[in-house]
């Protein structure tokens, strides 16, 4: 279950990548999430995921000030716990 969720944010997250150049909060905290993944393939996938979504959308200033909000306290570690799931914007 955790696993469609990190997919969810992921997607979500990759909505406020920033413009082509340089990483924005949006696109670190996916980064971020891919590190979460089960295993270097895995994880590889989603980087590449990433990667390919960035050059095609741009964030708004409300999508990266809330991707911004989840970059200091998102910890894959604590993923499947309610509060890591907050830390992530997983929870709803």
């Amino acid at each position: 279950m955790v696993r469609p969720m990190r997919r969810a944010l992921v997607l979500f997250a990759l909505f406020g990548l920033a413009l082509t150049g340089c990483k924005g909060n949006c696109r670190q905290l996916s980064e971020k999430l891919c590190d979460c993944e089960i295993n270097s393939a895995a994880k590889d996938a989603c980087l590449q995921r990433v990667s390919s979504e960035d050059s095609r959308i741009g964030p708004t200033a409300d999508q990266d000030a809330t991707c911004s909000k989840f970059l200091d306290t998102c910890d894959c570690h604590l993923i499947d716990t309610t509060a890591g799931k907050e830390a992530c914007g997983l929870a709803r």
